[in-house]
This record gives C-alpha cells, sequence and structure tokens, in this order.
C-alpha cells in the first residue's frame, strides 16, 4: 500500500510540475501545485526517515486538522469514522445504543439517556462510567474516539463494561446497536395565563414541520391562546431549510429568510418562504443564549428584522458561516465555509474574531447598523442581540464552576443512587441545601475569582521583595473564603433549581428536565410578562 501511495504522490506531482511550468510564477495555480509538492515530498520523507514508525493516516489527519485550524473554526475534514456524527447533526438521527455522553475525570460518562432505545432497555443510569469498550481499557479516552466505536450498523453488538457510584464491582452489558431517532420538538405545552411554549433543541428534518404541529396542538388544547414562547436556547443549528421552514410557521409565503454571498458569485443564494403562514399573528416570544447558533440566529434575527417577535436572553454566538460538504474520496468529507448568511435587514450575525476558536464579543461601536421592518436600529457582526437582555445564573463565577467541575452532576447522581423513583416533576421539590454544601466540602470545591487570581500574584510578588505579611494574608484569605461561602448561599435558588433538573433528567428523561426547568425559569416568566402586556410588547417592537 505505501509504494502504491508513493506512485501516486509521484505522479500527482509531475502533473503539477508540468502545468506549473507553463505558469508565471506570481500566478495562484504555480503558487498551489509548489505548495502541494512540498508538502508531499515532506510527507514522503517523514514516513520514509522518522526515527520511529509512523502511522501514515494519522499523520496526514493532523496535517490536514491544522490547516483546517488555520480558517474559522467550522471548515473541518470529516473522516469515514466520522460520519454516524454528521448523521446526527443533520437528519436527528443515527445507528448507536441511545445515550449521549461527556469525559468526566478518566472516562467517559453517560449524561443523557435517550427513552427506549438501547442503553436505556439495558438498565444504564446517567452516571455510569464506560471503562471499556468490548474489552478495551477506555480509560483516557474522549467522548468522540468511543463515539467512532459505539456507533455503528444497526443489530450489531457491543458489550461494555460499566462502572457504577455506589456500586463496588464493574460489570458488562451487552447492546444491540439500533438507529436512535432524537426529537427536534422534545417538549411543547402550556406555561399558564394561555401562553404556549415550544422547546427546539435542533434543526434536524422535519423541524419546520414539528413546530407547526406544535403550535396546532396548543391552539387546539387552548382556542384562547394569546402568544407562544419559542425556545432555542443551546440550540446549535442544524439544516438550513429547517430553519426556513422554522420562520415560515410564524412569516407568509415568498418572504425573504435568509441569502447567502460568498467568492463564487454564481453561487449566492436567497432563501424565500414557500408556504402560508401557519399563524402570522399570535404574538411571539423568542429565548436565545450564548449557545443558540447558526439556523439558530436565522430564525431569530429574521423575527427580529420583520419585528414579528421580542428576542429575549443573551446575545447569540455569533456562526453567520456557510458550509458545503464536498467528497474527498475513501468515503471521507471535507466541510469548507463557502459564503456568509445575510437575514433581512441585510447584515450578517458573523463573529468576525475568534479567541481559542470561540467568537471574541465585540462592542457596539464595531457593529454596523441596520434597520428593521418598523425602523429599529440592530447591529451586525458577534451574533444577535436579543431586544430584551436577561442575565442567567449560570454565567455568575461560582455558578458556572459548580457547573464545569461536574459537581451538580456528581451529587444528582449521588442522590439518585439508592432511588427508584421521585414525586412527578411537578409536585418534586429539592430544599436540602446542607446536604449539598457537605458535598461540596467532601469534593474540596475551589474556584478562583479574578480578584484573586490578582491576589495570588501580589503574594507571589510580596514573597519575592522579601515582605513578611503572613499574619496579614491569613486574615485577609479567611475573609476571601467567609465571603465565598456567603455568596455561594446568595445563589441558593439558582443552585437548587440546577439540582432538581438534573435529578428529574434522571426519572424522566429530556422531557422531564425541560418541565423542571419550565416550573422556576425566569426567562420565560419575562416572555410570559410580555406576551401579556400588548402595550409593551407593540412598544419593544416599534408598532405604531
Amino acid at each position: 500500500m505505501k509504494h502504491k501511495f508513493f506512485f501516486g504522490t509521484a505522479a500527482l506531482v509531475a502533473i503539477l510540475s508540468l502545468a506549473a511550468s507553463f505558469s508565471p510564477v506570481g500566478d495562484k495555480f504555480f503558487e498551489i501545485s509548489r505548495n502541494i509538492e512540498i508538502f508531499a515530498n515532506v510527507y514522503r520523507e517523514l514516513n520514509t526517515n522518522y526515527v520511529e514508525e509512523i502511522d501514515p493516516g494519522k499523520l496526514m489527519r493532523t496535517g490536514i486538522d491544522a490547516m483546517m485550524n488555520s480558517l474559522d473554526p467550522f471548515t473541518n475534514y470529516i473522516s469515514e469514522a466520522d460520519i454516524e456524527s454528521y448523521r446526527l447533526t443533520t437528519e436527528g438521527r443515527y445507528n448507536g445504543i441511545g445515550a449521549s455522553s461527556e469525559k468526566i475525570g478518566d472516562y467517559v460518562t453517560i449524561t443523557e439517556l435517550y427513552q427506549g432505545f438501547a442503553a436505556d432497555k439495558a438498565g444504564l443510569k446517567v452516571g455510569d462510567q464506560i471503562v471499556a469498550v468490548d474489552g478495551k481499557d477506555a480509560k483516557g479516552k474522549d467522548p468522540e474516539a468511543l463515539n467512532e466505536i459505539l456507533r455503528g450498523f444497526p443489530g450489531t453488538s457491543v458489550t461494555l463494561t460499566i462502572r457504577r457510584p455506589g456500586r463496588s464491582d464493574d460489570f458488562k452489558v451487552s447492546l444491540v446497536r439500533a438507529e436512535v431517532d432524537v426529537p427536534n420538538v422534545p417538549f411543547s405545552g402550556m406555561v399558564g395565563d394561555h401562553i404556549g411554549y415550544i422547546n427546539l433543541s435542533v434543526f434536524t428534518q422535519d423541524a419546520g414541520r414539528n413546530v407547526a404541529e406544535a403550535l396546532k396542538k396548543l391552539k387546539a388544547e387552548d382556542p384562547q391562546l394569546k402568544g407562544v414562547i419559542l425556545d432555542l436556547r443551546g440550540n446549535g443549528g442544524g439544516l438550513l431549510h429547517e430553519a426556513v421552514n422554522v420562520c415560515n410557521v410564524f412569516i407568509g409565503k415568498d418572504m425573504l429568510v435568509v441569502s447567502n454571498r460568498g467568492k463564487i458569485k454564481e453561487q449566492d443564494r436567497a432563501f424565500n418562504t414557500l408556504m402560508p403562514a401557519t399563524d402570522p399573528d399570535i404574538p411571539l416570544a423568542i429565548l436565545i443564549d450564548k449557545k443558540s447558533a447558526s439556523a439558530s440566529e436565522i430564525v431569530s434575527g429574521a423575527m427580529q428584522d420583520y419585528d414579528r417577535g421580542v428576542l429575549l436572553g443573551q446575545r447569540s454566538y455569533g456562526k453567520g458561516l456557510v458550509q458545503n460538504f464536498m467528497e474527498v474520496g475513501y468515503n471521507a468529507r471535507v466541510k469548507v465555509t463557502t459564503a456568509k448568511y445575510y437575514i433581512p435587514s441585510g447584515r450578517c450575525i458573523q463573529s468576525v474574531e475568534y479567541k481559542n476558536g470561540e467568537p471574541v464579543d465585540i462592542p457596539d461601536s464595531r457593529r454596523t447598523k441596520f434597520t428593521t421592518r418598523n425602523g429599529r436600529t440592530v447591529l451586525d457582526g458577534g451574533g444577535v442581540t436579543p431586544d430584551i437582555s436577561l442575565k442567567q445564573p449560570t454565567d455568575e463565577p461560582i455558578v458556572k464552576a459548580l457547573v464545569q467541575q461536574h459537581l451538580i452532576f456528581d451529587f444528582a447522581t449521588q442522590y439518585c443512587m439508592n432511588r427508584t423513583g421521585i414525586d412527578s416533576v411537578e409536585k418534586f421539590r429539592f430544599t436540602d441545601f446542607d446536604a449539598f454544601l457537605k458535598f461540596l466540602e467532601s469534593k474540596n470545591f475551589q474556584y478562583e475569582t479574578e480578584s484573586e487570581k490578582t491576589w495570588r500574584e501580589f503574594k507571589e510578588k510580596a514573597a519575592k521583595d522579601g515582605y513578611r505579611l503572613q499574619s496579614e494574608i491569613a486574615a485577609i484569605e479567611q475573609n476571601i473564603r467567609n465571603a465565598k461561602r456567603t455568596t455561594l448561599a446568595g445563589y441558593k435558588d439558582a443552585i437548587l433549581d440546577l439540582i432538581e433538573r438534573e435529578i428529574a433528567g434522571r426519572y424522566y428523561y429530556k422531557n422531564g428536565k425541560i418541565r423542571m426547568t419550565l416550573r422556576n425559569d425566569t426567562e420565560v416568566t419575562e416572555a410570559k410578562k410580555i406576551l401579556l402586556d400588548q402595550t409593551r410588547y407593540n412598544t419593544t417592537l416599534g408598532k405604531k
């Protein structure tokens, strides 16, 4: 196989060199062919002469990924093994065991079960650690690497070795893979005062139809429906045509939703709604947050541009780039950014600066002004800014630390360890905050504020300068510890709410977690208020 590769490479280089010889030095084609030849030569020399044996596929993947990383975060290479992840993103289905996971500590840990699929039927629980797959040690594996093994053809089996908190011995579970269908509207229902609620978690196939059906169901359930909340928080996007279809639920036929413009002008396109609206008049509130991206931003941005609904929450992620998939052989693909999205006002929602692969918050002073249909000022670049900005408790450093260190997750695992069930979502209450504080002490919970980072730097410099401030430092640090305990207690309600959500998800799956969220959701409460206040609703949208 290696000899075949070198023959193919040599032939490619010869052809490119011949073509380049007829091109002037400044010609871009000459630069392309010259650099491909250099790349091929480096690759050949490394494979032939490097002191240790090299995996050619792994080496090439490193080179490809490095190329992609020099561009935007959304242009990337998808190997044959990654195709199942692609199916989940675009179609909402994949072949696997029916569970989501995350690396917590040394092992990939199950964080969500899909009701009725293999992992759920086999009795696996959220919090279970996967310590081996088909007898192969899984320690240190990241979730994507493990998912490449767990996903496969329907009907094939996989044996997992599971380590469960509270159980002394590891045990094996054999699972049969099947097609897993993840619903894109996991919950819809009434939230009181004749206000409906629809949660859209991803823009996979039939998202528009499912939102329309959910709206029809709400109207049938409550003929006096006064408004609807469309929740796009945490929705990272998906299929473009489904973003158009979701907009079409609330705006009429032949209305522009989004256009794309790129380097190849012949490929620029505009996307309009195709059908009459399901309901063009019902008052609409849309919830967005920092994780609302791509198709979520097209929908929320288009609704804002048409003054069709009020946006509440936090500025969205800022992904206004178009990606297309190109076949590159051997069942692999490359996802390439080919254009940018522009919503009806003419603005692009794409963030223009990145740091560590994440968009940088761009000041309003550097964003271009556009106007909505009613003449309201809106800004481009850096995502969609909500009409009503609301602060999330999880943005607070101490709450964020609890979530990022998986302490709320781990506490819920411990709480559910010996409980076969809880009351209904509507009745269940968790109030034992002291038990959670004791749990944090046992885990030696620590987090560092910005002021503490400055304080640590001061101590280091003071020590270098020879100052003897031990007693003063001890007193200040005790005051800091006391202040942090007070801060923790100050967010008691928000923390209890997060614990209740996590516990509800263990027994009632994602549907239960959403229902629990709604019970104490300050953003949903604010959305209800504006939908019930017609004067404020119209004023916010600039209606006269």
